[in-house]
């Protein structure tokens, strides 16, 4: 077959595809976002006519994704970590309707929250909707339990999650392809209230996924992700899951490991495996990128030996990224350290770009505060996040998409005059409308500056569903028309803006600021977009 070089986002994206897919269903996080992007350019998925487009929000995706499985057909649900928190109430449902079609739940988490608020693991999400994990080494196993994970879904009738980490999503590697399948059938289920959860069913169910349970175990023992590798050397064991399988194998390319190795990629965990191993070895050194998952299992509370090792007791540090020079350590393997740095060379923080209309709605922000005192700013997460940052300071919080209007309705309850909330266009549309709903409902007075750029660009420019709409959906919550306030952030508009603000922020009552102006790098690389095709046509 075909071999191709892929991210392991993509990679994931490709098997999905010729795993016989209908359907994805995401909103863009990093570092999830690229295996949305890779359907939608993709060949074969566009003359399938797969479904691919973004969806509002990670709940209404993992909603959709049900939906399409319902019908019969597979589908693929995607998002980061912290995502899998929002579409958590229909994610551990989904485990107790159990699925029609096949239903990958993809999260890609991001160790040393290179751009999240937290390390969180979602194998522990996984764990507690019980059902089946998958946690790929590498790009061809993401892409091989992609193509995979849809046939296990059906065998079981319940989600699998797929579970990936930022080195992976983010590098490169060659993947082999197997045959493209065909999409399923559309089909019903053949209980027709396998997915109606009132109490008498969703007990039935419940008792069913807990009946699942040891097929799943069955499935793991035999598994060709779960992999033992045995070795004389029985002082130490390890045991390596996901991607710290291929950190284990980069301190040791001649891929001979000189103590057993047990390499895990599908959960439930092998137990018989995991016996075999913690029973012939001294010690093991449990790796995993991410929280001591596994390890806590194993440990508990009568490991009184101390003889199962990892993020727990400080072999490897409990916050951060895995990588290779940890596990080097871990095993007393000496460490290679390049030229230490220089300490004129200090790190370049992330900034607004140049021309980017957050800046100019933070420019008549900071003006019109200065009548009003400091620490009465909640904002959101977007790019306009780095508001917190020199030289703008103009924020106080940043803790959850949406929070920004709830903080503020808060702030406001407990006489916080002014209250204000900064939020962008796509997190506005992603969890902040019902935010503002609660406003309206008891006329706080809570100023709310949507800084809207038409685009979710923290992520890389995707589509908003909120463009052009803004304002129809404000009034439409219950916003009055006339506290709906449109302005053009540019540096010639200053004033106006100050004033505009300073008018609403005076108003004893819900207010909404829109501030609108596309994303400088959109507008860019549409206007070079443009400026190729022109000359092509001229050619």
């Amino acid at each position: 077959m075909e071999k191709i070089l892929l991210l392991g986002a993509e990679a994931i994206a490709q098997g999905a595809i010729d795993g016989g897919m209908s359907g994805i269903y995401a909103y863009p996080g990093t570092p999830s976002t690229e295996i949305t992007e890779y359907v939608q350019n993709n060949k074969t998925a566009i003359e399938r006519n797969l479904h691919r487009l973004w969806s509002a929000n990670e709940k209404t995706a993992m909603e959709a994704g049900l939906g399409m499985s319902y019908a019969g057909k597979r589908a693929m649900v995607c998002m980061k970590h912290v995502g899998l928190n929002v579409a958590a109430d229909a994610f551990i449902n989904s485990a107790i309707t159990g699925v029609n079609g096949g239903l990958i739940v993809t999260v890609a988490d991001d160790p040393s929250m290179h751009s999240s608020q937290n390390e969180q693991d979602s194998r522990f999400f996984g764990k507690f909707a019980m059902i089946p994990i998958f946690e790929p080494a590498n790009q061809q196993e993401a892409y091989e339990m992609a193509y995979e994970g849809f046939e296990l879904s059906e065998k079981l009738k319940v989600p699998v999650l797929l579970r990936i980490t930022t080195r992976l999503s983010h590098s490169r590697s060659g993947i082999e392809r197997r045959p493209l399948k065909p999409e399923n059938k559309l089909s019903y289920p053949e209980d027709p209230i396998q997915f109606v959860l009132l109490p008498a069913n969703a007990r039935k169910r419940y008792k069913g996924l807990l009946g699942l349970q040891s097929l799943m175990e069955q499935e793991s023992e035999r598994s060709s992700f779960n992999t033992y590798y045995p070795a004389r050397n029985k002082s130490i064991g390890i045991i390596a899951c996901g991607i710290s399988f291929n950190y284990l194998m980069e301190n040791f390319p001649d891929r001979i490991f000189p103590y057993p190795v047990l390499q895990i990629g599908q959960y439930p965990l092998p137990f018989t495996k995991i016996e075999k191993i913690v029973n012939e070895c001294e010690q093991i050194i449990v790796l995993e990128d991410g929280y001591p998952f596994v390890e806590e299992m194993l440990k508990g509370f009568l490991d009184r030996t101390n003889k199962i090792k990892g993020r727990l007791d400080g072999t490897i540090p409990r916050d951060g990224e895995l990588n290779p020079d940890l596990v080097a350590k871990a095993l007393g393997k000496k460490v290679k350290t390049g030229m230490k740095i220089p300490s004129i060379v200090t790190n370049r923080p992330p900034e607004l770009c140049a021309g980017c209309s957050h800046r100019d709605i933070y420019n008549a922000l900071n003006e019109t505060m200065k009548e009003f005192g400091k620490q009465k700013v909640f904002s959101d997460i977007g790019c306009y996040t780095l508001g917190a940052l020199p030289p703008w300071n103009s924020i106080n919080s940043c803790v959850d998409m949406g929070a920004s209007i709830t903080m503020a309705k808060g702030a406001a309850d407990a006489g916080v005059r002014p209250s204000i909330a900064v939020i962008g266009d796509s997190t506005f549309t992603h969890s902040g409308m019902t935010a503002l709903l609660d406003c309206v409902y008891e006329n706080s007075p809570v100023t709310v500056i949507i800084s809207d750029n038409a685009v979710a660009g923290m992520t890389g420019g995707q589509e908003s569903p909120a463009t052009g709409k803004l304002e129809e959906i404000c009034i439409g919550l219950g916003v009055k028309p006339e506290h709906v306030r449109v302005l053009t952030p540019l540096p010639k508009y200053h004033d106006e803006m100050v004033k505009v603000l300073c008018e609403e922020i005076m108003y004893d009552g819900v207010s909404v600021i829109i501030s609108r102006r596309e994303c400088i790098q959109t507008a860019s690389r549409t206007k070079r977009e443009q400026k190729a095709k022109t000359e092509e046509i001229a050619k």
